[in-house]
């Protein structure tokens, strides 16, 4: 199991909006993601900023390549559309330079989850995240986290492993953790 944090620029709007618009976007994007390279998600959060993921190790292809396409797939949404310079046709530049045109950071955090202790850790750091930022003062009301469906029983727009009882969302085999 991975657990990922990868931050979002913070300049030029290029973040993840208040209104939660982007972070819906994200959330949905991700779930299509665990289907096509078939991962388990156990748990996630997406901040202002940046965001966590605790998965396994995906049937198709690696942890990085899930982020790369996560990341391009999320720009491509968020980002607004490039304009052509009036100066130069078919280039695409501000001011006489190349505009850079990036939603994340190009490095993300990982770390190896081996054992069901850390993976607590790990889960509690992010939901306790907001509360500890706050922007929240519980985290069963921030909405962008897997906190709700684990306290709450809520329904997920990300499959997590364990918790949804719906079937025809499961793709992958379910993994047992061991215990410390």
């Amino acid at each position: 199991m991975t657990f990922i944090s990868l931050p979002a620029f913070v300049t030029n709007g290029s973040r993840f909006s208040e209104a939660g618009v982007s972070r819906d976007v994200f959330l949905r994007i991700f779930e299509q993601l665990r289907r096509k390279y078939r991962f388990e998600v156990v748990g996630y959060l997406v901040m202002p900023e940046h965001f966590h993921v605790l998965i396994g190790e995906p049937e198709i292809g690696t942890p990085s390549t899930v982020l790369q396409v996560l990341k391009q797939s999320v720009g491509q949404r968020l980002l607004p559309p490039r304009r052509k310079s009036q100066n130069q046709l078919g280039l695409w530049r501000e001011n006489g330079k190349q505009k850079k045109r990036h939603f994340f950071q190009p490095r993300f955090y990982d770390f190896n989850v081996y054992t069901r202790k850390k993976m607590i850790e790990k889960l509690r750091y992010m939901h306790r995240n907001p509360v500890k930022r706050g922007l929240v003062p519980s985290p069963e009301l921030w909405a962008w986290s897997s906190f709700r469906a684990y306290y709450l029983g809520e329904k997920s727009v990300v499959w997590i492993e364990g918790l949804n009882r719906n079937p025809k969302m499961r793709i992958v085999k379910p993994k047992i953790v061991a215990n410390d």
